[in-house]
């Protein structure tokens, strides 16, 4: 998407002119110049504009995924507004465009990493507040990503440099962030509240689920209840009353079921007429036939086909569902959302199957052909020993000889260079191009990435700079590797805004300014190029 701008900055230059003509001498300091450069780093003013901006990309590519199948779209989950940063900067630089790249925002890593409690479990504990104060986040370093690269492209225009066309079509960072909501903390008026407050950060996409708000579970985790539908189309009338009301009329939204994975209902829903949705969600209750004088003292019952049952309670006065109703339970969940305003479904599986991901969605689109999948690539998932299971089944059903392969241990190194391991990383491989094509997946995620690349390199570093390698353990592992990656936080002085600082001492204040780039910013050293032959230090003796 193209931010146009040089529109931008013609439009501001303009309207500071007209300003400084209409305030007169007051304004002599003004440079309209340096304010239109300001106003054209800076182009979303507020979270509702990047809301409608995003909400706009996602329908577009929405609708390019129902022409084919090839167009879906990725997006790793962020916990903080810098790895947000560093993620779409390395997009852009490693492939050019952010096109089809989103940011995700996981309830599980809010839960984890940003409460005022300390860490928690993913059960919608944490503050609701942690929720949209992290998505402002993400778009203040989003922005500032836009900033300091549109500063650095009109500073090399100013040297004389041909870099007009970068600046006339510069891509945004802004991109779709897909935002977990959990169950919606609390009743419909709850969820409508927080969605506003989502909103009003910049989330164009909100993703809720159909649990019980105060007994939320993780999605990969077990005791999960699930609501009656009607309760959950409340709360999705919630969130789309919010996107209204703020003039998000693109507004995504996101149903998640887990009744995949869960066995559990707290409430048994009122039918008013037989075959309605009360009635469907009834029929998958576990009950047992009884008689009138068999029933106990303050027993629940329900006339099902002429007969009396009694449904099976548990202690603690949820409900079970009949074992093997969990895929028919999600099918109608899916096509009652889908039915009911929601825009994009969201299907917990207990592993990452192309097949049984698509036997659910196939058959969710015999009733609403063009139903798409929100699909988590769960670091829940051993994927490793998923798709060597995979694979394992596929070489035994085409007559290979297996004996070499210890079926029990197939995560063994010793298999890291077999057939066997080279046809599961190959799945593993296409697993989002099979998914998009085969199962409806028009988005694909992961959840926590950054949380486990964080205690993965900080292991990493820990072990080398505390040992034996000491500083070389930083120098090789990870400066070294900035440098020649070109990783832009390398100069992190640059990153966190200074030289943009600089160029704004500059207009504020002229020579006067007091800069903090001059000749001994150590920062100075990272401009040498890597190639350039090296300088011998002379010392005096």
């Amino acid at each position: 998407m193209k931010n146009l701008s040089q529109s931008n900055y013609s439009s501001a230059l303009e309207t500071v002119r007209n300003l400084k003509a209409k305030y007169g001498n007051t304004w002599n300091a003004i440079n309209p110049e340096s304010a239109a450069r300001m106003v054209t780093q800076n182009r979303f003013k507020t979270g509702l504009d990047i809301a409608k901006y995003t909400a706009g990309i996602m329908r577009e590519d929405m609708a390019a995924y129902d022409a084919d199948a090839s167009n879906y779209t990725q997006s790793l989950g962020c916990w903080h507004g810098f790895v947000a940063q560093q993620k779409m900067i390395a997009v852009k630089k490693h492939h050019k465009t952010t096109s089809k790249r989103y940011l995700y925002l996981s309830g599980w890593m809010v839960a984890a990493l940003r409460s005022e409690f300390g860490p928690l479990p993913d059960q919608s504990m944490h503050e609701k507040t942690a929720v949209p104060s992290l998505i402002a986040e993400i778009y203040d370093f989003l922005r500032q990503a836009d900033a300091i690269e549109l500063n650095d492209l009109f500073k090399r225009l100013e040297k004389g440099e041909d870099v007009q066309d970068q600046i006339d079509n510069f891509e945004t960072h802004i991109v779709p962030i897909i935002a977990d909501i959990d169950a919606g903390f609390g009743n419909e008026e709850a969820t409508y509240l927080l969605t506003k407050k989502m909103i009003e950060a910049g989330a164009c996409a909100i993703q809720i689920e159909n649990q019980v708000s105060d007994a939320k579970q993780c999605g990969h985790q077990d005791g999960k209840v699930t609501v009656p539908h009607e309760d959950f189309i409340a709360k999705l009338n919630a969130i789309r009353y919010a996107f209204l009301e703020l003039g998000v009329d693109d507004g995504i939204i996101v149903a998640v079921t887990d009744s995949e994975g869960a066995g559990l209902t707290q409430k048994l829903p009122v039918s008013q007429e037989p075959g309605d949705l009360a009635s469907q969600y009834l029929a998958f209750v576990e009950a047992e036939e009884i008689a009138i004088t068999d029933a106990k003292e303050d027993d629940v019952l329900l006339k099902r086909d002429g007969k009396l049952v009694r449904p099976v309670r548990l202690a603690n006065g949820l409900y079970k569902f009949k074992e093997g109703s969990n895929i028919d339970r999600v099918v109608l969940d899916c096509v009652t959302s889908l039915q009911n305003g929601a825009d994009l479904l969201w299907i917990e599986t207990p592993t990452p199957n192309v097949k049984q991901i698509a036997h659910m969605v196939n058959r969710v689109k015999e009733v609403i052909p063009n139903a798409k999948l929100v699909y988590n690539n769960s670091p829940s998932f051993n994927w490793t020993l998923n798709f060597r299971n995979q694979a394992y089944e596929e070489m035994l059903a085409e007559g290979e000889n297996m004996t070499a392969y210890d079926r029990n241990n197939l995560m063994a190194v010793e298999y890291d260079n077999s057939e066997l391991c080279h046809r599961a990383d190959e799945k593993i491989k296409t697993f989002q191009i099979d998914g998009a094509r085969e199962a409806g997946i028009f988005h694909h995620l992961i959840t926590l990435p950054t949380y486990h690349t964080t205690a993965l390199h900080m292991n990493d570093l820990t072990e080398g700079y505390f040992g034996e390698e000491g500083m070389l353990a930083y120098v090789k592992g990870v400066q070294r590797q900035e440098i020649r990656k070109g990783v832009s936080c390398v100069k992190h002085q640059r990153m966190a805004g200074s030289d943009l600082g600089d160029d704004h001492k500059t207009f504020f204040a002229g020579e006067k300014a007091l800069k903090a780039g001059g000749e001994n910013n150590t920062s100075n050293q990272f401009e040498v190029k890597i190639n350039e032959p090296k300088r011998e230090l002379v010392l005096d003796k």
